[in-house]
């Protein structure tokens, strides 16, 4: 979260009644895990191969790490949405070992070295946007080969995992619950038959869960626990409450006191919020609290002279008509009024009755950027010397830009094993103290993203410290002073993803607090970069990185921006950034804009943009001038501190200007045949009140319109999908068999309109006739969240944003040609892609690396699973390889090598006496140019040799 937007005042907007979803249940979700494995074995598509094509270096949330305490050059990182990765080398490569799991969703690991056991309590315990659930408590004795799910099923979010270090078999675990809603498996549990069976600890309340967990290190018997009262909606979040408290355990978490009580010098009450923990030894321990109670008024000021939106609140028309006009014109030109808007004008605005003074001061404070006038305590440390008993804040004055109003986010706290004294805290920057919380001072550093989440510090070593964050992995030997930089694991976190038309083409992305990254589809992902200073993707803006569109008249306009509708028109050949977001006129109130703010370019004219507020905005000349085509397009906002009642998809017909759909984080979707002439409400018979994650109107037939609705803001996590064929009078469910997973995309395929694609929380699927059955894809890729899905139609390829592994790209020109033909068939081979010849076949630059070994896939589908024989002839009918296959049923992939035998060789030769086919360095011959055709039983295909 660069660009940090306050989220904490209340926005008082009309309060519509929400119909509550029932969150799903734990036995509904491990039956759509066991009903998804079913789908992978007899999917037509699971043969179809794809591949990451990154990027790596700005990497992605890092959530906890477990560092080999004998070797700290081994250490396992966590990322929130990106699995578990194993390092052996001190973090110079990383190989993912979660990929196996049902799951990529992490909230804690833990290892037992002596026995080589690892735990992972699945559901990130931040709860920001995307902290998706989890599926309890996962266990792998073989370095991740294979996991098994040990329970607590129902937890979601799993803060913190402790194993007895003279007991592997005994556990505790703090379990943070449900993010959107009650549940009853809270608090901590444990185990002590290595989690064959659980007991419940501590319970606090159905809102209530474990935050933080923590054990003396020296003494297992002695442990801290924070519970965390919090109610996460769509439009508001609560992160504190008289539950969030401080316990105490001494008999390894069987039984627990309350230890932050009215009399132990810790606060108490409803301001109480995220605590996180650190222990010394049995006396001295640490607590670092995000407290949600206000600060105590200021004395005013002294007067100035220079307005500020306060002025306004209460002035007077006749006051506000006898301010001078330079002194008004400068608030107007400072808090970015629109040129309209100077002195002259708006003094005539009032002076009419059209505004009042107090539109000056509401103009600036939307449901985005408002901040209350007392804000929050934020971020304190508190220490105890008398193991809990009492405690006593270490500082004096406020610590302020360490949370900012992202407490919520953050709330861990270190202290060094050698020193007591030595604290450090995580949240924005990081912070050491070297005086016991006296002081502190920055270590963040240029190489070192912001937003911090776990620490080690090496108890040999402790100036040597790794450090987790939301730009990966970063490592220290001189306690902070210098860092080094460790990415190397593809786990960006995509809200977006886009394309352009160019040779080769180029792939667009927005990241979770990120930026916008943009870089050619086939870069190679490698660590050439670093020898040529040139990394093959280029950030193009900050922030958390949002939707993307460009120009296909010219590939260098591009328009993205950042969180909340801050939107920029970039011309990525003269570096020229031009602000585009669009501002309501005074006196109305100020528009509502989605974290996730929607924009189109038409496909009609690459000159009209449009952007969801909660109205619908359309600028005819890209941007620089916008116009509202739409009434409120919500239920019309609800009363929270989170932007809510905003427009969250666009849609406009490929096949007819105007023709527009508009869908909203409430559940509503309307259609308008006129460019916003009038519109209809089409989702009357939709489930109410639901995120429209996603609308796709038809390219192939004019009345149709797809639609997907998400319930992940209720921890409902049905399958919504729906088609309508009548401009949506009236849909079609068209979930089928997809098994339960909130869904966020689905895309229509460009050339065959049977053909449809859609992501979910958990993977991606196509179907082949319109959403009556679908298919899973899972070859090369893990079970991670789909966020957006593109088709570059020229390419044929299908690229999928994921929210925690990067981007994933695939050849769909096979899958394009489905029809009942194809299953009539015993075999269909597809067309080969020609190759160019290279003389460095088989051989290469230096007897010091590998011989390069060229290849083509052979592509075919087969209507029965069976071995087939796979034959290479040349154009005039000799045999010159073959080789065998298994196939399974559905789309099937093998990969030649071009090689020939010794007899094809000589057959070859005799064919055409002018050619010259040695021996490579490898020992292997290699077709020469020319024509050749493939075969499997009577089915033939041509490819050439160029």
């Amino acid at each position: 979260m660069i660009f940090r937007l306050a989220l904490t005042t209340l926005f008082l907007f009309s309060n519509v009644n929400f119909a509550q979803q029932p969150a799903t249940s734990s036995q509904t979700i491990l039956d759509a895990l066991q009903q998804k494995a079913e789908l992978t074995k007899n999917s037509l598509v699971k043969n179809v191969v794809f591949e990451n094509i990154g990027p790596t270096v700005m990497s992605g949330r890092v959530t906890d790490l477990a560092v080999n305490p004998e070797n700290p050059n081994e250490f396992y990182v966590g990322y929130a949405s990106g699995g578990v990765w194993h390092t052996t080398n001190n973090g110079t490569t990383f190989v993912p070992i979660l990929d196996t799991s049902e799951t990529q969703n992490v909230g804690d690991i833990a290892v037992d070295w002596n026995t080589r056991t690892i735990w992972v309590g699945t559901g990130e315990n931040n709860s920001s946007r995307s902290s998706y659930a989890g599926i309890g408590v996962l266990k792998s004795t073989d370095n991740g080969t294979t996991w098994e799910n040990m329970g607590l099923e129902d937890s979601h979010h799993i803060g913190r995992i402790l194993i007895n270090p003279k007991n592997p078999d005994e556990v505790i675990v703090g379990v943070t619950g449900h993010l959107y809603s009650a549940n009853q498996e809270r608090g901590i549990y444990k185990t002590t038959n290595g989690g064959k069976t659980w007991s419940q600890k501590l319970f606090i309340d159905e809102m209530s869960g474990i935050i933080d967990l923590q054990t003396n290190p020296n003494n297992f018997n002695l442990m801290f626990a924070s519970s965390w009262t919090k109610d996460r909606k769509a439009w508001n979040f609560d992160g504190s409450g008289t539950n969030s408290a401080i316990f105490k355990s001494t008999d390894a978490g069987n039984t627990w006191t309350k230890v932050s009580t009215e009399n132990s010098g810790f606060p108490t009450g409803q301001g109480v919020g995220r605590i996180g923990l650190a222990v010394y030894d049995d006396t001295i321990v640490y607590a670092v609290h995000d407290n949600q109670s206000r600060r105590p008024s200021e004395e005013k000021k002294e007067t100035s002279n220079i307005l500020s939106k306060e002025d306004f609140k209460t002035m007077t028309a006749q006051a506000f008509l006898s301010l001078e006009d330079d002194k008004l014109n400068a608030y107007l030109k400072t808090n970015g009024f629109q040129e309209k808007y100077r002195s002259d004008n708006v003094k005539q605005m009032v002076r009419s009755g059209n505004v009042k003074p107090v539109d000056l001061a509401s103009y600036l404070e939307d449901a985005n950027s408002m901040m209350i006038d007392t804000p929050v305590i934020g971020t304190e440390v508190y220490k105890s010397t008398d193991g809990g008993m009492t405690w006593k804040k270490t500082h004096d004055t406020y610590l302020d830009d360490i949370y900012y109003s992202y407490g919520y986010y953050f709330g861990h706290i270190y202290v060094a094993p050698n020193n007591a004294d030595n604290v450090y805290i995580y949240g924005v920057p990081i912070v050491k103290s070297k005086d016991g919380g006296k002081t502190f001072t920055s270590i963040s550093a240029e190489n070192v993203h912001a937003d911090h989440h776990a620490l080690w510090i090496n108890p040999k070593n402790p100036d040597h410290l790794i450090n987790g964050n939301d730009g990966g992995v970063n490592i220290t030997y001189d306690d902070g002073e210098n860092w080094i930089k460790n990415n190397s694991a593809s786990v960006g976190q995509f809200y977006a993803i886009n394309v352009d038309n160019e040779e080769p083409y180029n792939v667009y992305g927005g990241l979770q607090d990120n930026g916008v990254w943009m870089g050619a589809n086939n870069a190679r992902e490698d660590n050439g970069w670093q020898q040529s200073g040139q990394y093959p993707w280029k950030s193009i803006m900050g922030g958390d990185g949002m939707q993307i569109q460009i120009d296909n008249r010219d590939h260098d306009v591009v328009y993205t921006g950042f969180q909340f509708g801050n939107y920029f028109r970039l011309n990525l050949k003269t570096d020229e950034q031009t602000y585009i977001q669009p501002k309501h006129e005074l006196g109305e109130n100020p528009y509502r804009f989605n974290w996730q703010t929607p924009i189109l370019l038409s496909p009609h004219n690459q000159d009209i943009l449009y952007l969801g507020g909660n109205k619908l905005l359309r600028s005819m000349n890209q941007g620089n001038d916008w116009a509202a085509i739409s009434e409120d397009l919500t239920n019309g906002g609800k009363k929270g501190n989170v932007a809510y009642g905003t427009i969250s998809s666009i849609s406009e017909s490929p096949l007819q200007f105007g023709l527009l759909y508009t869908g909203s984080d409430d559940g509503l979707i309307h259609v308008t045949k006129n460019s916003g002439g009038d519109w209809k409400n089409i989702s009357n018979t939709l489930p109410k009140s639901l995120w429209v994650s996603r609308l796709v109107a038809s390219q192939h037939k004019k009345e149709r319109v797809y639609a997907t609705l998400n319930g992940y803001r209720w921890d409902d996590f049905k399958v919504y999908v729906y088609m309508s064929d009548d401009y949506g009078s009236t849909w079609k469910d068209i979930s089928s068999n997809i098994p339960a997973s909130p869904v966020n995309v689905i895309k229509e395929d460009p050339e065959n309109e049977n053909v449809l694609y859609l992501g979910t929380d958990n993977g991606a699927y196509v179907s082949f006739n319109q959403g009556q059955t679908w298919e899973i894809f899972r070859k090369g890729l893990p079970n991670v969240a789909i966020h957006d899905i593109v088709v570059q139609p020229k390419a044929k390829h299908l690229l999928l944003g994921t929210h925690g592994r990067s981007i994933y790209k695939t050849n769909i020109a096979p899958l394009q040609l489905m029809n009942d033909n194809l299953n009539a068939n015993t075999t269909t081979l597809f067309d080969i892609e020609n190759i160019r010849h290279s003389s460095r076949w088989g051989s290469s630059w230096s007897s010091w690396f590998e011989a390069y070994e060229p290849k083509i896939d052979v592509a075919f589908y087969s209507n029965v699973s069976e071995e087939k024989m796979i034959k290479i002839y040349s154009e005039k009918g000799a045999l010159l390889n073959e080789m065998n296959t298994k196939a399974d049923k559905g789309f099937n992939y093998t990969v030649y090598d071009l090689t020939i035998t010794e007899k094809g060789r000589k057959a070859l030769l005799k064919e055409n006496t002018s050619l010259d086919i040695t021996k490579a360095k490898n020992d292997k011959y290699y077709l020469a140019k020319g024509t050749y055709s493939i075969k499997i039983g009577s089915e033939s295909t041509q490819f050439e040799v160029e």
